[in-house]
């Protein structure tokens, strides 16, 4: 990989990681699209722990907060019913799906997942998922002519099953083209949370998982010696100061706005790669992955 694909390659991770448009998946059609190597899933993980340090310093607080609270709570019963103690708690069990499928779906997730022909297909699904869930959202946000608006859940109505579903969504995202966020805050929404509160524990929820795959990809990597470091580690910094603009921006930016932009984006996307596979002008195979 050469200097001038980390750079690309990091400034898309950083724009994208955050957005409801799969990071993965533009990893993987820049890749294709400018005739490159894949950079494949490790290079995918280990850029992904820049954008993770991002929304650490970027929740600082929070997360400080719900680490006290949650290490304090081992001891402590009296504090288990604190909110950013359960909070700890309800991270751990959202992470339990991703990290089983995680291991499980290992292979799949390194080869037959990346075929852009699924890419395509998760693209245009998820993005009317996330169309529908967007709208349900403003209708209740809105009420109507016959109907007062209607109060939606925050965080702290946050319990077990809703944190599991929202893990069980989060997992979906290891096939390029659902995207994290997206089908965690489509969960969110479908399950009547504010825009803002879905993206918020979206966000916290994706650190562990995020982490834990990127330290198992340096491992691996490591030991393989299939990674060009310097290029990958500047892809990774690259991706974090992006990423950290890309939050700030993206939460004020819901907290008024509606998800249509993106999911317009999405299935339009989802047409073209599909139309350009079928004339033979994309492969649909990953080609060898970048060193």
């Amino acid at each position: 990989m050469s200097w001038f694909e980390s750079l690309i390659l990091g400034l898309v991770q950083g724009l994208t990681e955050f957005l409801p448009v799969s990071s993965s998946a533009h990893l993987r059609l820049t890749a294709a699209f400018s005739g490159w190597k894949d950079p494949g899933a490790a290079f995918t993980a280990i850029t992904q722990i820049g954008t993770e340090a991002a929304v650490l310093i970027y929740f600082r607080k929070d997360i400080g907060r719900i680490l006290s609270a949650w290490t304090r709570s081992l001891t402590d019963k009296s504090l288990r019913s604190d909110p950013d103690a359960r909070m700890g708690w309800l991270v751990i069990v959202g992470s339990i799906p991703i990290g089983v499928l995680g291991v499980t779906l290992k292979d799949q997730i390194e080869g037959p997942f990346r075929d852009l022909r699924i890419t395509a297909t998760m693209l245009i699904g998820m993005g009317i998922v996330l169309g529908i869930a967007d709208r349900l959202a403003a209708r209740d946000e809105s009420g109507g002519k016959h109907r007062a608006p209607k109060q939606r859940k925050a965080l702290e109505d946050l319990g077990v099953r809703d944190g599991l579903i929202y893990g069980v969504c989060q997992a979906m995202a290891l096939v390029p083209g659902v995207s994290r966020s997206g089908a965690t805050i489509s969960g969110g929404l479908f399950m009547g949370y504010k825009r803002e509160a879905a993206a918020r524990y979206s966000f916290l929820l994706a650190i562990p998982a995020v982490l834990a795959s990127g330290v198992f990809e340096l491992k691996d990597a490591t030991e393989g010696g299939h990674v060009s470091w310097g290029p990958t580690i500047f892809a990774t910094v690259i991706a974090f100061g992006v990423g950290y603009a890309v939050i700030a921006w993206f939460m004020k930016f819901i907290s008024t706005k509606s998800f249509m932009p993106f999911v317009y984006y999405r299935i339009v996307l989802g047409i073209v790669i599909i139309v350009l596979v079928s004339v033979g002008a994309l492969s649909p195979h990953a080609a060898e992955s970048a060193g």
